[in-house]
């Protein structure tokens, strides 16, 4: 079963794509509530200016069909001139132009581009709302013998309205999305500046040990009385070792010299040093499908992730099985190394959080490891690394993508 460590850091950590999720959820909830709440003011102000055109289509209609008096100049200083913000457009029931209302007009155009813009100003206002109907009747009879009609749409202010909850909201994601990328930004550096203070300190305290081995080494080397001198080439394997590891947390925050390298070699190399010091149940085989590949690498580095995959391929297997590692050469100048193991395998859902700090499937661990490779693999080295296949109880393939 996969574990993650405890502490609270980590578990924020290693939970961050449930808090995104969260996040996201109430963005979304406050979003429609926000867009819900105008969408009701804008009903209640479009029913608002209905009503007003209904108010000034009948003042039109009252002053059209009464005696001018005391009431026709107040219904047109009241009413007919207070529409001072929606835009209308009277027409005949041939469909001719006898007025319109607070529709911006180039006075420089010709009149046949100016009924031009009226016209389409009017197939607009078709597209918008049905017309209010302005009847005129003959004085005498009281009978209708015209019908007028005017065509309205939204004012400046509610169009404003309609649109303004999507710029609010475009604006607060534009400003959120750059609070994100400084965010990340700034976690980033904070991270590269824990890992290379980490890194530096533990090289650092290597060095006085290691020098102390190699003296004592040198020390009994003398000593006649012991016979076994082949125990001294191990422990010189293992100081090397030691000073191999040394010098890659010594490169860490450090800017790795590349060079081209045979990656069969250096592989190879790796696991001729792991073999006699892994279980003897364990089968580990290189295969190279192109002789002589090459590829632009910091050996330290390279042979550190190499070393720790087949040592959690190793865990993975509980110490019983095989380890293939395949080594091709692609197109546009790429190397892929594959290693794959017969082990329990990664259960789907953990797939995309191997490489998170935390992550581990070791009853004592820090879930560094994959972490660590991932950052010398795609950083330093500016290639890929990934798990290429998993099934549970029958095998993980991580692939590592470098550049000749």
């Amino acid at each position: 079963m996969a574990k993650t460590n405890k502490a609270t850091g980590i578990d924020i950590y290693y939970n961050k794509s449930k808090i995104k999720w969260i996040v996201l959820v109430v963005s979304v909830l406050i979003s429609v509530a926000s867009i819900y709440y105008t969408d009701i003011l804008v009903d209640q102000l479009k029913e608002r200016e209905r009503k007003q055109i209904e108010l000034f289509a009948k003042a039109l209609e009252y002053t059209a069909n009464e005696s001018l008096d005391n009431n026709i100049y107040f219904i047109t200083d009241q009413i007919l001139f207070e529409n001072n913000s929606i835009p209308t457009i009277l027409i005949t029931e041939n469909g001719e132009i006898t007025g319109h209302r607070n529709i911006e007009i180039d006075s420089s155009a010709s009149q046949v581009q100016m009924n031009q813009q009226l016209y389409e100003e009017l197939e607009e206002m078709r597209d918008t709302y049905d017309p209010i109907e302005v009847r005129l009747k003959d004085p005498n009879t009281n009978e209708i013998y015209e019908v007028q009609y005017v065509y309205y749409k939204n004012s400046f202010l509610l169009t404003q309205l309609i649109y303004y909850p999507y710029v609010q909201l475009s604006v607060i994601s534009l400003f959120a999305f750059i609070v994100y990328l400084i965010f990340n930004y700034s976690k980033a550096a904070e991270q590269n500046r824990v890992w290379v203070g980490l890194a530096k300190e533990t090289a650092h305290q290597l060095g006085t040990p290691i020098s102390s081995l190699m003296a004592w080494v040198e020390y009994f080397k003398d000593q006649a009385q012991i016979e076994d001198k082949n125990l001294f080439d191990e422990l010189d394997k293992d100081i090397k070792k030691l000073q191999v590891i040394t010098e890659r947390f010594s490169n860490i925050g450090s800017t790795p010299v590349l060079s081209e390298e045979n990656v069969e070699v250096l592989i190879k190399n790796i696991i001729d040093y792991l073999k006699p010091r892994i279980s003897p149940k364990v089968n580990m085989t290189v295969d190279s499908l192109t002789p002589q590949i090459t590829a632009m690498i910091n050996p330290p580095l390279f042979e550190w992730v190499i070393e720790n995959l087949c040592k959690n391929a190793v865990d993975a297997m509980s110490g019983s099985g095989s380890i293939n590692i395949y080594i091709l050469k692609g197109s546009d100048h790429r190397v892929f190394v594959d290693i794959t193991d017969t082990g329990k395998g990664i259960p789907k859902s953990k797939i995309r959080q191997v490489f998170s700090p935390g992550f581990t499937t070791k009853k004592r661990g820090w879930g560094l490891g994959l972490t660590l490779a991932k950052r010398i693999i795609e950083i330093y080295h500016q290639g890929k690394i990934f798990v290429k296949s998993s099934e549970e109880n029958q095998g993980t393939t991580f692939r590592i993508v470098l550049h000749t």
